[in-house]
């Protein structure tokens, strides 16, 4: 049967505060650290729906990091709250993308904006070029595809 591709677009929000061990001598956050805020943005996703790491390991799949692009618009201090938006974006392609933005709080101004592209693998770390079994009940389930 062949599949239908819904629109549905799967967002979720999280909270942080720069800690002093994130930032740099002049009280900037590092930029190392903006790819810990996405793993943040990417577990919180997950918890909310559904798609946890635990769920790729409990079914022998990978899912490295193949790519991050990311665009720094304004620094983060130390002490400043920022919201870190994760979004899931759909594809027919083998892989997980997600986009991210971050704003600070308290301007709602942009700080960053990404994407991050991640791949599957099977138990014996070879690339898939279909989505597992697993992946695709929860694209279904998630409304994201559908049988026709």
């Amino acid at each position: 049967m062949p599949l239908k591709y819904s629109s549905n677009l799967l967002v979720v929000q999280t909270e942080i505060r720069i800690r002093f061990s994130e930032v740099d001598s002049m009280g900037v956050v590092w930029h190392g650290n903006y790819l810990k805020y996405f793993e943040d943005g990417r577990e919180a996703f997950g918890r909310k729906h559904g798609l946890g790491y635990l769920d790729f390991f409990n079914n022998n799949i990978l899912t490295p990091l193949v790519s991050i692009e990311c665009n720094y618009k304004l620094p983060l201090i130390y002490g400043d709250a920022a919201i870190i938006y994760t979004k899931y974006i759909d594809c027919e392609a083998a892989k997980l993308l997600f986009e991210y933005k971050i704003l600070k709080k308290d301007t709602n101004e942009t700080i960053v904006t990404a994407k991050s592209t991640q791949v599957f693998l099977n138990s014996n770390r070879e690339l898939m070029l279909t989505f597992p079994d697993f992946f695709i009940e929860w694209k279904r389930k998630m409304g994201i595809i559908r049988v026709c």
